[in-house]
């Protein structure tokens, strides 16, 4: 017959499984939280131009160059103050196209143009869609939360989903 474990050994037992409990969620959740806060540093370098637009030239530009990652075209004025500018530059995406126009804002201090509109700004938080979708697997995994894993997901999806379908 083997004798009962002394109550010291299963307080300590206890204790340090709730302590590497505790370690866990302090670390995933650290890095959950990262992840998020990275997404969101990233798309907001672009989208407080979109949608941040009181004081800024609106127009539209007409794409007659294209190079490596970038298209260049004539900038039209929409908005009063704006002035015409011969060359301007847009990131190129798999939308923008030679001889297309389209809607931009300008930014400021630069030749520098952001799309407009619906399609800008879903456009510009495609990084915290991207984010939102890692972030659900830390939660899920790390955490074990996975209702809060699955609207994390559904809401990156969702994001990816509507910049796609409106560029």
């Amino acid at each position: 017959m083997i004798p009962a474990m002394p109550a010291t050994v299963t307080r300590s037992r206890q204790a340090s499984s709730a302590a590497l409990r505790l370690g866990r969620v302090a670390a995933m959740g650290t890095v959950a939280a990262l992840i998020l806060i990275a997404g969101v540093w990233a798309s907001w370098g672009t989208a407080q131009h979109v949608m941040l637009t009181k004081g800024r030239e609106h127009g539209t530009v007409t794409v007659v160059r294209c190079g490596e990652g970038a298209c260049s075209g004539r900038y039209t004025p929409v908005s009063p103050g704006s002035t015409p500018r011969g060359r301007v530059v847009i990131t190129q995406t798999v939308t923008v196209r030679k001889g297309g126009t389209y809607a931009v804002i300008v930014k400021p201090g630069t030749d520098e143009v952001v799309r407009s509109g619906p399609a800008g700004v879903l456009y510009a938080w495609v990084p915290l869609g991207g984010a939102l979708l890692l972030a659900s697997v830390v939660v899920a995994g790390g955490l074990r939360r996975t209702r809060v894993a699955w609207a994390l997901a559904g809401t990156g999806v969702a994001l990816l989903t509507a910049a796609f379908v409106a560029l």
